[in-house]
Order: C-alpha cells, then structure tokens, then sequence
C-alpha cells in the first residue's frame, strides 16, 4: 500500500513539475524563435510557441529518474532515455528551423535502432491465428522500425488543433497503462508506471495547450509522445500475436486512421504521401460546421471509445475478437465516408448501402 501510495504522489508532482515547466518553456520559445507561423494549412492566427514538448520531456525524466527511481530498472534507462533524447533533439531542431521530412525520418531511425540495439526492445515473433508462429529472423528489425516510424508519424500528423495530440496521446496512454497493468500482464509492471508517468507530464501541459492554447507540442512533443508510445507498445509486442498487436492499433484508432487515410486520399489523388493538405479528420469535422473546441471534444470522445473498444479484447474469445474487429472496421468505414475523410466523391460503402435500402423500397412499393 506504501508503494501504491509512493507512486500516485510522485505521479501528482510530475503532473506539477510539468504545469510549472510550461510557461517558462514558453518564454524561451519565444527567445530562441520556435514559433508557429500563421499560414493557409494552419488554424491560428497569430504566431504560437512551440517546444511545449520539452517540459513534457523534462518532468518525464525527472518523474522516472528521481521520483519513481525505486520502481524502475536502472539498467533499462540508458535505452530509453538515449532514444527520447534523439527524438527531442530532432523536434527542437525541427520546431526552430524546421527540418526536411527525410531529415526527421533520419532521426526517428536513428531513435528507433538505439531502441533496438542498445534498450533492446524489438518485435521477433508473429503468431498468425490457425497458422501458427513464425519467426521473424532479419525481419524483425525493419518491422520494428516501421512500427514506431508509422505510430510516431501518427501523432505528429494529429497535431493540427489546440490540445488534440496531447489529449488523444493521455487517452491512447491510459489506456494501453490499464491493459497493460490489469488485462495482459504486458512487460513489466515498470513499463506501465512509466506510460502513467507520461500520462501525468501531458496531463500538466493540457491546461497551456488547450483551446485556446498559450503554447504547442511542436515536434519536439508530437514526436516525443509518438515514440514513446510505439517503444511502450513494443514491450507487449516481442511476441506479436493477433491480440497484442491489435490493441494498440484500436487504442490508437484516430491517429492511425487519419494517417491511413490520408495516404489513401494522396495516392487516389496522384499527390506524394508527404503532400500537406487540409483534409485531416479535424480539418473535416470543422469544414462540416464544428467549431474548434468542439472539433477537439468530438475527436477526444472517438479516442474514448476506440479505447473501450480495445478494452474489449482481452475479454473476447478469438470469434469473439474477429467479430468485433471487423464490426469496428465498417462502422469505421462509414463514419469515415459520412465526414469524406478521403472525398466526397469516394463512398463506396455508403453507395452501396443507399442502393439496397432503395432496391427494397422499390421492391415494397409495387
């Protein structure tokens, strides 16, 4: 009960030490010219500060390091904490003179190998229902990296209102502590003490960067998030089976939707996959009426309930879990033909439905 209690007051001061953090990391935003420029992709209007990540980042550290320093492995730190630096030297980088997209993926990989080689933290088994186990061999180091390289990127593109990364990221986040800690027994308890490290360092900045926001994540945070997200994840995913792999992808259903899709909507369009536009899920939500807070609200409760969703899973049998992933996947659908995510042109499902009900209703009036 001491321990439970020596954690859940150490994660209240990281939540602190993140809210003391941010303004004075807003201030040398300012100094050091990280700032969001108002521009025809952007919904501000006037010039924002980013590197909100850094605090984030900083009381994380000092959560993990000095806080929460009995509960964790020491000898896993160096793993962990070289990659997140990586990462939020690449965002700092990229928040004040705004790198190349190939120069951020350089960076991620450079992160991503660190996770591999030195925490060693990697995915080397797939289990395939009524196919068995397979061994990934040479592969299981490009599947890593693809891995936290698309749930890294996912979280960056999200970034586009006040508060909707680090609100979605809190959601994803307790989400995959719980599953963790109380569902799957995944990695070791240390793992889930440091998701709700995170969740406490977000849940201090949400206040700064909430509609209408005083700061922004910037790369720096967007990427930080994303990456520890996808490590964390990893730790469940050494030996990746059906299950294991499709909780987070369902705990993390709006940033890996909006990024599927809008590679789908790019390529039907003929643009390259790194073509900015302004058809991201809250783009659409507020071009279909929304205002900016309720476009946040809205995305927050479609995280919530991917969330219970996931939590679904270690409850169902292997039926029970295919029945419910395809049953996600065609609300998903509809949902995303409804809002015209990939256009307003292409609804295939929709079409399909609307012509059936016509065909019968034909059908009943003769």
């Amino acid at each position: 009960m001491l321990i439970k209690l020596e954690i859940i007051v150490s994660l209240f001061a990281t939540m602190l030490i993140s809210a003391v953090l941010t303004p004075f990391i807003r201030k040398l935003a300012f100094k050091v010219g990280a700032e969001d420029e108002p521009n025809k992709r952007r919904v501000n209007k006037k010039s924002m500060p980013t590197l909100g990540g850094l605090s984030i980042f900083i009381s994380f550290s000092i959560s993990i390091l000095i806080l929460l320093r009995n509960q964790m492995p020491m000898d896993k730190m160096p793993g962990f904490f070289g990659a997140g630096l990586i990462i939020i030297i690449v965002g700092v980088c990229d928040d004040i003179w705004s790198l190349k997209p190939w120069q951020k993926m350089a960076g991620i990989t450079l992160a991503a190998f660190w996770i591999y080689f030195v925490a060693g933290i990697k995915m080397t088994t797939v289990t395939i229902p009524f196919l068995g186990d397979f061994q990934l061999g040479l592969l299981s180091l490009p599947v890593t990296w693809l891995w936290i390289a698309a749930i890294t990127n996912a979280i960056n593109l999200i970034d586009g209102l006040d508060g909707l990364a680090t609100g979605v990221s809190i959601i994803a986040l307790t989400t995959m502590g719980i599953t963790g800690m109380f569902f799957l027994n995944v990695g070791n308890i240390y793992v889930s003490i440091m998701i709700f490290a995170l969740v406490a360092s977000c849940l201090g900045f949400l206040p700064y960067n909430f509609f209408p926001a005083r700061i922004y994540l910037g790369d720096t945070g967007s990427l930080f998030i994303g990456f520890m997200i996808a490590v964390f994840s990893l730790n469940g995913l050494k030996n990746a089976t059906f299950i294991s792999v499709i909780i987070p992808v369902i705990i993390l259903g709006v940033p890996i939707t909006d990024t599927v899709y809008a590679i789908l909507r790019r390529k039907l369009n003929k643009q390259p996959i790194s073509h900015a536009d302004k058809h991201h899920l809250h783009h659409r939500l507020m071009q279909i009426g929304l205002t900016h807070r309720q476009t946040v609200l809205v995305i927050y409760g479609i995280a919530l309930i991917f969330s219970f969703i996931a939590l679904l899973y270690p409850l169902s049998s292997l039926w029970g879990t295919i029945l419910l992933t395809v049953a996600t996947l065609i609300g998903l659908e509809l949902f995303v033909e409804a809002i015209g995510l990939v256009g307003s042109n292409r609804q295939p499902l929709l079409n399909w439905i609307k012509k059936i009900v016509k065909n019968n209703t034909s059908s009943s009036n003769k």
